[in-house]
């Protein structure tokens, strides 16, 4: 086989492998066989398309394909004649299913692979594997785990689906706000893990990244009037559009203040800031994604760090600690108020934090604390505080920015 035609092949499946997982899903109830199942079709594909060319409607053929299979194996298993006979009907109006119903199958997959019956690791990870098309050894390298421990962290996953009979279908009006939220959360965490590693050597991972911003992007499609899908979709594209300004040269952090705007993607600002219309249209209150996205904004739409819009800022910080009232929002509001009341009023924002145990173990706390320390003339408290942080950084990269502003601040000291 020719290593363009398997490629092509291959894109192929990574872009239609959720929809036919999907579709055998609600036919066998078992989310492992219909993946099985699903891989034995992407085999003959690899096999039959080099000969036969790539069909017409690839989805089509690798959902009638993968039919057959199920129809195979249910009939070698011996299965109930009644699921045999529901498989051998529906094989006949696969051509013919709607649009609509293909949708609401994959929309039922990711609210299976996102149960809360999950760990959140464990929804991640079935997520990307399921939905965005991943292979376990990529998903492994993603978050930095041996093969066999992710393999087996998905195995365990679709056992616990069977085992507590998780119904494949989209919840009920009163469920869905809260099962929503859980996809969404599962999504940010993937893109997060990407735009700020927690681990491993790398500052940034594109590649998980991206994989989160396209299921944003799948989630949007299928749940166009929920705003809040189109409000993390925005965030994620407008955060996404610094990537190639957060690395400098030599491969450091460059900080938002430092960075060359230059580089920021700006067809990504585009549709980040169109999906923040998106989501600001619809009519509902706005959730918090929206409200980070509105903040991302105000950064995405100054020319120069000098011309953010820190009032706006602000007022958007103090709707989300009303949302999300969580020490980190406190901590990132406390940076507006030092560009607009300054250091003194941002360290007091700052040390009302300092009883959270939350802080204790979080690096970006030391980090915003010595800096504005250091803005206060208080070097020797500053730098007590950057070591203290740099002892928590996850990352190399973010531990040696420290340390070099540890250095930069001890030699302005000695020059008093």
């Amino acid at each position: 086989m020719g290593v363009d035609v398997r490629r092509t092949v291959e894109a192929v499946w990574r872009m239609h492998s959720a929809r036919v997982v999907a579709s055998l899903i609600r036919l066998v109830q078992d989310i492992g066989l219909a993946e099985d199942v699903a891989q034995d079709a992407f085999l003959t594909a690899l096999e039959q398309w080099p000969r036969q060319g790539i069909p017409n409607d690839p989805a089509a053929w690798l959902i009638t394909t993968a039919r057959r299979r199920a129809i195979d194996f249910i009939r070698r298993e011996q299965v109930r004649d009644s699921k045999y006979a529901k498989l051998a009907v529906d094989l006949q109006q696969a051509c013919g299913s709607s649009a609509d119903a293909a949708d609401e199958d994959l929309l039922s997959l990711v609210f299976t692979a996102c149960h809360p019956i999950l760990s959140q690791e464990s929804r991640a990870a079935l997520t990307l594997r399921t939905v965005g098309g991943l292979t376990t050894e990529e998903i492994a390298r993603a978050f930095l785990v041996p093969t066999t421990t992710m393999g087996q962290r998905i195995s365990r996953a679709k056992r616990t689906l069977t085992a507590a009979q998780v119904p494949f279908a989209v919840p009920d009006a009163d469920e869905l706000p809260t099962r929503l939220s859980a996809v969404l959360e599962v999504v940010y965490l993937i893109f997060n893990e990407g735009y700020l590693a927690t681990s491993g050597d790398q500052w940034i991972r594109r590649d998980l990244a991206e994989q989160a911003m396209r299921l944003g992007r799948i989630l949007a499609g299928l749940m166009p009037r929920e705003p809040e899908v189109h409000g993390l979709v925005a965030l994620m594209e407008l955060q996404a559009s610094r990537f190639a300004a957060r690395i400098g040269p030599d491969g450091r952090p460059v900080l938002l203040p430092d960075q060359d705007r230059s580089r920021w993607d700006r067809t990504l600002i585009a549709h980040g800031l169109a999906a923040l219309a998106r989501a600001q249209s619809l009519g509902k209150p706005l959730g918090p994604y929206t409200v980070q996205a509105a903040i991302a904004a105000c950064h995405a739409r100054a020319p120069r760090f000098e011309d953010t819009d820190w009032e706006t800022i602000l007022a958007l910080y103090d709707a989300l600690t009303q949302l999300v009232p969580s020490p980190t929002v406190h901590l990132n509001r406390a940076v507006a108020v030092l560009h607009l009341d300054g250091p003194e009023a941002a360290l007091a924002a700052v040390d009302a934090l300092r009883d959270d145990p939350r802080m204790g173990r979080y690096h970006l706390f030391g980090a915003v604390r010595g800096d504005l320390l250091a803005r206060l003339g208080r070097y020797a408290e500053a730098v007590e505080e950057l070591e203290r942080a740099a002892t928590l950084a996850p990352t190399p990269p973010e531990r040696t920015m420290l340390l070099e502003r540890i250095a930069q601040l001890q030699a302005r000291a000695e020059t008093r």
